[in-house]
C-alpha cells in the first residue's frame, strides 16, 4: 500500500471530520473527503479505539462517537454530555470536552477530561459491543482546581497517569473492578511552581513516565515507583523551547507521544504569536526507558496555533504528521537516521482546521 489516510479535527465551529491521503511513494498529501458533522460539535481531539472502527471525540460540551466504513464513509453514533460538576454541561459555562483515551484492554471504556471551569472529575463511558459509545458509568474525581489535558495508561492498564495543568500535579488512579471504573492512588506535584504537565506518556515497560510542562516549556522524566505507583521525578528535564530565549511566556509546549519502537520520543511547542514559530523535539529513548539525549529542537513552519500537534504514525518510525491552525495544515515528516525532513504538506481551508491526526491506515 502506498496510500495512508488521516482524520483530524477542528477547534471551531462547524464540526467536520477531514481525511487525507498521505502517498508515501509520491510523497503527496491529498484531500479525500469533509465529513460534516453537528454544527456544534467539532472536534479539538480524537482518537480511535483499539481496532480503527471508531472515532471518539472530544466535542465542545459533548462526547462524540462515529463509526468507520471507509476513509470516506464515517457515521455518528453518539453525543454525550459532559459529566462531573452539574455545571458542566451548562452552555453559559467555560468548561469544555478537551481530551479523551480509549482503552486497548476489555472492556474498552473511553476515558474522558473536561477543561476550563468546573473540570475536577473525569468521566467514563462504556461502549457496545460494536464499539460506538453507550454510557456514562463513572466520574472520577480530581479535585476542584483540575485541569487534566493528557492521560496515559501504565502497560497493563491497571494505572492511569493524569497531567494536571492548572493544579500542576500528575495524578494516578487505579482500575478497581472490571468495569474498568477508578478510584484515586494519589499525585505527585510538578517540581516547577509553574510548570503546569499538559500531556504524559509512558514507556511500554512501565518504568519511565514523560510529562511535558506546558508553561515550564520542558519535557520531565519521572520513574515509577514499584511500591506506590506514583511518578518520582528524577532532577532530568530537556528544553522545548530554545534555552535562553529571551521571550518564555510566548512560548507554550503542546503534546509528547514515542514512535512505533519506542527507541524515540517526539515533543512539540507552540508560539502565541504568528510571528514565531513552534518548536519539535526528538529524543533517544534506552531499552529500559530512560531518556539516552536530545536529538534535536527543530523550528516548525508556523506558530502551531492552537495545535503542532505531532502523531507518529502506529506501524513505523519513519513517518510523522504534524498539524497546525494558524494556517490550516497538515504535513508530513521522514524520520530518516536521526534527521528529520518534510515531504509534504496540505492547506485544507476549513475553519479550525487542524487540531490532531489520527492514522486510519
Amino acid at each position: 500500500m502506498t496510500k495512508h489516510h488521516l482524520m483530524i479535527g477542528t477547534w471551531l465551529k462547524p464540526g467536520v471530520i477531514v481525511t487525507v491521503a498521505f502517498d508515501d511513494e509520491k510523497l503527496t498529501l491529498e484531500l479525500v473527503k469533509k465529513t460534516d458533522i453537528h454544527h456544534d460539535e467539532p472536534i479539538s481531539w480524537m482518537a480511535f479505539d483499539h481496532q480503527r472502527k471508531n472515532i471518539y471525540g472530544a466535542s465542545m460540551k459533548k462526547w462524540a462517537s462515529y463509526r468507520v466504513d471507509s476513509p470516506s464513509e464515517i457515521v455518528h453514533t453518539g453525543s454525550f454530555d459532559i459529566g462531573g460538576h452539574p455545571r458542566a454541561k451548562d452552555e453559559d459555562t467555560r468548561t469544555r470536552a478537551i481530551f479523551l483515551l480509549p482503552a486497548n484492554k476489555p472492556p474498552y471504556n473511553v476515558y474522558c477530561n473536561p477543561f476550563y471551569n468546573y473540570a475536577g472529575h473525569g468521566n467514563i463511558f462504556s461502549v457496545d459491543t460494536d464499539g460506538s459509545m453507550k454510557e456514562n458509568i463513572q466520574d472520577y474525581e480530581y479535585c476542584d482546581e483540575s485541569a487534566i489535558h493528557g492521560m496515559v495508561f501504565d502497560p497493563t492498564e491497571t494505572y492511569l497517569y493524569s497531567a494536571d495543568m492548572w493544579a500542576n500535579r500528575i495524578w494516578c488512579h487505579k482500575k478497581i473492578d472490571d468495569q474498568g471504573k477508578l478510584e484515586t492512588v494519589g499525585f505527585t506535584e510538578a517540581e516547577g511552581s509553574k510548570d503546569h504537565p499538559r500531556w504524559v506518556e509512558m514507556h511500554p515497560t512501565g518504568n519511565y513516565l514523560y510529562a511535558l510542562m506546558e508553561a515550564g516549556n520542558r519535557l520531565c522524566e519521572y520513574v515509577i515507583d514499584p511500591q506506590t505507583h506514583l511518578p518520582v521525578y528524577t532532577h532530568r528535564s530537556f528544553p522545548l523551547i530554545p534555552p535562553g530565549i529571551p521571550n518564555p511566556s510566548m512560548y507554550r509546549s503542546d503534546v509528547v507521544f514515542l514512535t512505533s519502537s519506542k527507541k524515540y520520543l517526539f515533543a512539540t511547542s507552540r508560539a502565541n504569536s504568528f510571528d514565531l514559530t513552534g518548536y519539535i523535539a526528538a529524543f533517544k529513548i534506552s531499552d529500559t526507558g530512560s531518556i539516552e539525549r536530545q536529538i534535536c529542537l527543530n523550528p516548525t513552519p508556523t506558530s502551531g496555533g492552537h495545535s503542532n500537534a505531532v502523531s507518529p504514525c502506529p506501524w513505523s518510525d519513519e513517518y510523522l504528521a504534524l498539524t497546525d491552525d494558524e494556517k490550516g495544515g497538515i504535513e508530513i515528516y521522514r524520520w530518516q537516521d536521526e534527521f528529520l525532513g518534510r515531504v509534504a504538506r496540505l492547506e485544507v481551508g476549513e475553519t479550525g482546521f487542524g487540531m490532531n491526526a489520527i492514522w486510519y491506515d
